[in-house]
C-alpha cells in the first residue's frame, strides 16, 4: 500500500468507516511508514485538542444578516433557460392529463394496445433456440476468469477458455509455515466462525509463547492479533486477541497502547474490562494511569467506571 492511498485510509479507520480488508494492510503499512504513524498521531492529537475546544453559538443577528444575504443571492438568479422551461411545461401537462380522466383513459388504452403488438411482432420474429452449451469438468469449481475467446470461421461456433476456483484443504501442525500463512489470512475471513476460531488458534499460540515475536514488516502472529483487537466487529474475536497480547504488555509499547485504546474506545463493555486486567501489571505506566484516572471519572457506563477505580486504589503508589 502506498502513502497517498494510506492517508486516505487513516481517516476512514479513525472515524470507524474503513472496510475490514483494508484494515489489515492498513496496520502493516502504518507499523512500517513512520510518516503515516505520525499523520495517525496527529489526527489523534487535533481531536483532542477539538474535543476541548467550547462550542460557540452563532449570534442571532448574524443567522438574521445571512438569511438576508441568501434571500437577495436567489433573487439575483437568472431566470430559467429553455430546457428548463420545458421540463417544467411537460410536468404541467402530465397533471392537466391526470386531472381529465377521459383523456387519461385513451391515452392508457393507446399504451396497451400498442404493447400488445409490439409483443406479438418480438414473438413472431424471434431467433430460433440455439443449442444447449455442453461444459466438461462442470463440478471443479466456481469460474475465476475468462483467458481467451476463440471464433470459428463462417459460423457461430466460438470457443471459451477460463480458469476455475479449485476449492482446496491443508493438514498440518500449527508449527508449519503454511498453516501459519493460511492462518494470518483466516483473520480477515468475511465469516465470523471462522476468524473467531483462527484468532483463538493464534492467541493460544502466543500465550505458549510460539513463534510470536514482534516484526517490523507489519506481519506475524502478535501484528494479525494488534489488527484483529482494533478492527474486528465481533466483540467475541477481540476477546480473543486480548487473550493472546497478554504475556506482551510489559514488554511491548504497541500491544500496551492497543490495549489503552481497547480500554478508552471499545463499544463492547466486556472487552474495556478485560483491557483493564491486561494492564495491571503496568499500572505504574502514566500514560496507563492517566486511562484509567479518565475512564474512572468520565465513562458512561457505571461498571466501567468502578472497576476503573479498583483498579486505581490497588496501586499503592498512585495517589
Amino acid at each position: 500500500m502506498k502513502c497517498e492511498a494510506a492517508r486516505d485510509h487513516i481517516i476512514l479507520a479513525y472515524y470507524g468507516d474503513l472496510p475490514d480488508e483494508l484494515a489489515g494492510p492498513l496496520e502493516q503499512h502504518i507499523a512500517s511508514c513512520e510518516e503515516c504513524s505520525q499523520e495517525l498521531n496527529a489526527m489523534r492529537l487535533l481531536d483532542e485538542r477539538m474535543a476541548n475546544q467550547p462550542v460557540v453559538d452563532p449570534e442571532p443577528n448574524f443567522l438574521a444578516q445571512s438569511r438576508m444575504r441568501l434571500d437577495e443571492a436567489l433573487d439575483m438568479l437568472p431566470p430559467h433557460g429553455f430546457f428548463t422551461r420545458v421540463r417544467v411545461s411537460f410536468f404541467r401537462w402530465v397533471g392537466n392529463v391526470q386531472s381529465a380522466p377521459a383523456l387519461a383513459t385513451f391515452l392508457v388504452g393507446v399504451g396497451f394496445l400498442g404493447g400488445n403488438l409490439l409483443n406479438r411482432y418480438e414473438v413472431a420474429h424471434q431467433p430460433k433456440e440455439k443449442p444447449s452449451v455442453v461444459l466438461s469438468n462442470s463440478t471443479q469449481g466456481s469460474i475465476a476468469n475468462v483467458t481467451g475467446i476463440v471464433q470459428t470461421p463462417d459460423s457461430e461456433l466460438v470457443q471459451v477458455h477460463y480458469n476455475r476456483i479449485v476449492p482446496e484443504t491443508i493438514q498440518g501442525s500449527l508449527d508449519s509455515p503454511e498453516i501459519r500463512a493460511l492462518l494470518l489470512k483466516g483473520t480477515t475471513a468475511p465469516t465470523d466462525g471462522v476468524r473467531s476460531q483462527t484468532v483463538s488458534l493464534l492467541a493460544s499460540e502466543c500465550k505458549a509463547g510460539h513463534s510470536c515475536t514482534a516484526t517490523d514488516d507489519g506481519k506475524g502472529i502478535r501484528n494479525a492479533l494488534l489488527v484483529s483487537l482494533r478492527y474486528d466487529k465481533d466483540p467475541g474475536v477481540r476477546l480473543k486477541a486480548l487473550e493472546g497480547l497478554e504475556p506482551y504488555v510489559e514488554e511491548d509499547q504497541r500491544v500496551r497502547d492497543a490495549v489503552l485504546e481497547a480500554l478508552a474506545r471499545d463499544p463492547n463493555a466486556q472487552v474495556r474490562v478485560a483491557a483493564i486486567g491486561l494492564l495491571e501489571p503496568v499500572h505504574q505506566d502514566s500514560s496507563v494511569r492517566e486511562v484509567l484516572r479518565t475512564v474512572s471519572t468520565q465513562d458512561e457506563d457505571p461498571r466501567i467506571r468502578t472497576v476503573s477505580y479498583n483498579a486505581l486504589q490497588g496501586e499503592g503508589s498512585i495517589q
